[in-house]
């Protein structure tokens, strides 16, 4: 489950000792820390020295009652010291102008004194969500403009739950180890291999990406050895296979477990002594390539079931890392779904900046059985839909999936078909080719549809 967030912690000033007894009394029970300063200086002293989740702040002291001159020096410092902190101004004189000029300046929001109890706890709430997101985010862009400086691609998540898979990548990327990398559909098995294989010596060679569950079997061979022109009808010229296109590289082989047993003794060969023949030729070619595979099914399940080889698993699982889940790692949606709103918006050259609070609460509330991919989808769509440059809830389209089993006649013709994919892949244990069969369809067909609906 993702780790709970801390309490978050409040700085309060204002020259008032009662106002901020009151305000204490009022957050305590609400789950808020807080401390108190009575002074601008003593609010810079205790940011300058503590992190806080959010500033509460009068804009008007004992030198200037009423013009707000000092809260705007505040403010201004303030930002100079955390600019993503959110500052919220309270005003004793109902001053729209200088609430308004405050957050020209800055500020996130304000309230007016005397305050509503339900209103200054909805406005710390929104204010502390949107503030978490927002410094999650820029976490997340220091470590991605790392990464891109050392030529790696994007990392996944700084979730809890992502602490042990991070760790373990940084420790077995230098090697030449074989890496299987399991984890339900959509969780960035590939961006997993892309890291390791730019993390790795073999950086500068290929990263050579197939489907091998996607390969029927009769053209298999081909594909992964490659053949010599004759070899069979429409041989029509000599071609290089995946292993020699990926010699001194990568090769990532995706969707492993669906490789057909009559085809995974040719794939072990060629993982056991590096040499691959292609076919209708008697020639051997050594190559140097690390493999890293990706499934989604149990494959210890299919080694019992005699549905996959074991000494195949062996050659694949050296070492073995699996993805987690995002519903088991929900603290890495807003970075995650942060970055796809920019990286989307740059794409189709929209506009859209942020997601209102509305948004960012479907986007934590929903379960994601589609997982990163399905977000990513998700936030594409609303990057499209969104008529300003907030995306609100009603951009994002989440449907709430019944809870007591799906009410058919109730579905839109495309919810009904993702329903029945899902239901086929999990009776299935996650098995492509199991599963097109139970639904009538070719495994190319089920391929594409799994990734229309952003689950394969």
């Amino acid at each position: 489950m993702p780790r709970a967030p801390a309490s978050p912690r409040i700085l309060i000033s204002d020259d008032q000792s009662d106002v901020l007894e009151a305000l204490r009394l009022l957050l305590k029970p609400e789950g808020f820390h807080t401390e108190t300063v009575t002074s601008p200086a003593g609010a810079l002293a205790a940011l300058q020295e503590r992190d806080f989740d959010a500033l509460l702040m009068d804009l008007n002291y004992a030198r200037d009652t009423t013009s707000g001159t000092e809260g705007f020096d505040l403010l201004a410092k303030v930002q100079a010291v955390d600019p993503t902190l959110p500052v919220i101004v309270m005003t004793a004189w109902g001053s729209i102008e200088s609430a308004v000029e405050a957050m020209r300046r800055g500020a996130r929001d304000y309230v007016e004194k005397p305050w509503d109890n339900a209103r200054i706890l909805t406005t710390l709430r929104t204010q502390i969500e949107l503030g978490r997101a927002i410094r999650a985010t820029q976490r997340l862009e220091t470590e991605n403009s790392r990464l891109r400086r050392d030529g790696l691609p994007i990392m996944l998540g700084e979730a809890r739950a992502m602490l042990p898979v991070r760790r373990l990548l940084e420790k077995i990327a230098p090697s030449d180890a074989n890496v299987l990398v399991t984890g339900e559909h959509g969780t960035g098995k590939e961006v997993v291999a892309r890291w390791l294989h730019a993390a790795s010596p073999r950086a500068g060679r290929p990263l050579v990406t197939v489907n091998a569950g996607g390969l029927s079997e009769g053209v298999f061979e081909s594909e992964m050895f490659g053949h010599v022109r004759g070899a069979f009808t429409d041989a029509k010229t000599d071609r290089v296979g995946c292993f020699e296109l990926a010699d001194g590289g990568t090769l990532f082989l995706d969707e492993i477990a669906n490789v057909p047993l009559s085809q995974q003794a040719k794939l072990l060969r060629a993982l056991e002594n590096g040499e691959v023949q292609r076919v209708g030729s008697s020639k051997t070619r050594h190559v140097d390539v690390r493999v890293i595979a990706a499934t989604n099914a149990d494959v210890s399940q299919l080694v019992a079931e005699k549905r996959f080889r074991e000494d195949l698993l062996y050659r694949l699982n050296t070492v073995e890392i699996r993805i987690p889940p995002l519903r088991d790692r929900k603290d890495d949606v807003p970075l995650l779904a942060n970055h796809f709103l920019r990286q989307q918006a740059g794409r189709y050259g929209r506009l859209v900046r942020e997601f209102a609070p509305d948004a960012m609460r479907a986007l934590l509330e929903h379960p994601w059985p589609g997982n990163v991919r399905e977000l990513r989808h998700v936030v594409e769509r609303a990057v499209l839909l969104a008529p300003g440059s907030t995306v609100t809830a009603d951009d994002l389209e989440l449907r709430a999936k019944p809870a007591a089993g799906p009410a058919l006649e109730e579905m839109t013709l495309e919810d009904a078909e993702r329903w029945l994919i899902t239901r086929a892949l999990q009776r299935h244990d996650g098995n492509v080719s199991r599963a097109a069969e139970a639904l009538g369809v070719s495994r190319s067909a089920l391929y594409r549809r799994l990734q229309h609906f952003g689950i394969s």
